[in-house]
């Protein structure tokens, strides 16, 4: 199981700061959100960000691109240096297509489901999605409490995985902390999306070191 700490709740006037403190803290990816003001109403950061990022950490990069048409964009976030990219099934026409040209790149390709959309928009990309994204809040803003029906989906979409046989990664990315992650662990997810509930606490290997013991009660 990896928790994969959302760096924009990090302080960017040192972020290279804060991506050395989640390096120490045992995290095991940074996770990137991307947004286009379009998609989603905020506006994030663009491919230079993800660079930067990049060359500030050896952590693998778990970019999540929040914007439509995602496809238009893929060969800039993947020159950037991200190791996984996510597109949303609402965002994109051609789905496979664009899941394809992450693959293309030799990186991981995650595909993402906001809260209103059923686990059944998963079936025709099964074979081929190395990672799949439940979002347990609506995309767009930090900060948001975890919405309790996101379980029901985890779960429906962790048997989905182990009916495909393959070795898919299932990410939840919402109002994770300490206190729950758990939970959704028990649900059947495995990697763990969480903002402010790690920069929001003085000592973010103290929380990461405190998630994964809370996960590792869930293995055993």
């Amino acid at each position: 199981m990896k928790i994969s700490p959302s760096i924009l709740s990090a302080d960017f006037t040192i972020l290279g700061l804060e991506l050395k403190a989640l390096e120490d803290g045992g995290a095991d990816y940074v996770h990137v959100d991307v947004m286009d003001g379009r998609f989603v109403p905020n506006i994030t950061i663009g491919p230079f960000v993800v660079e930067a990022i990049r060359r500030g950490t050896g952590l693998p990069l778990d970019v999540h691109l929040m914007i439509e048409e995602p496809e238009r964009y893929i060969d800039e976030f993947a020159r950037a240096g991200s190791s996984i990219i996510t597109v949303h099934v609402e965002a994109t026409r051609h789905l496979h297509k664009t899941v394809q040209a992450i693959k293309g790149h030799g990186l991981k390709a995650g595909v993402s489901l906001n809260p209103g959309t059923p686990a059944s928009a998963l079936e025709a990309i099964m074979d081929d999605a190395d990672l799949i994204l439940v979002m347990s809040v609506n995309p767009g803003f930090s900060g948001q409490g975890f919405i309790p029906s996101s379980l029901a989906k985890i779960r429906t979409v962790r048997g989905m995985i182990a009916a495909s046989g393959r070795n898919i990664e299932l990410e939840v990315d919402g109002g994770i902390k300490a206190g729950n992650i758990a939970e959704v662990a028990s649900a059947g997810a495995d990697v763990f999306v969480s903002g402010s509930g790690i920069f929001s606490t003085p000592d973010y290997g103290a929380t990461i070191g405190e998630m994964k013991k809370r996960l590792a009660s869930v293995k055993a």
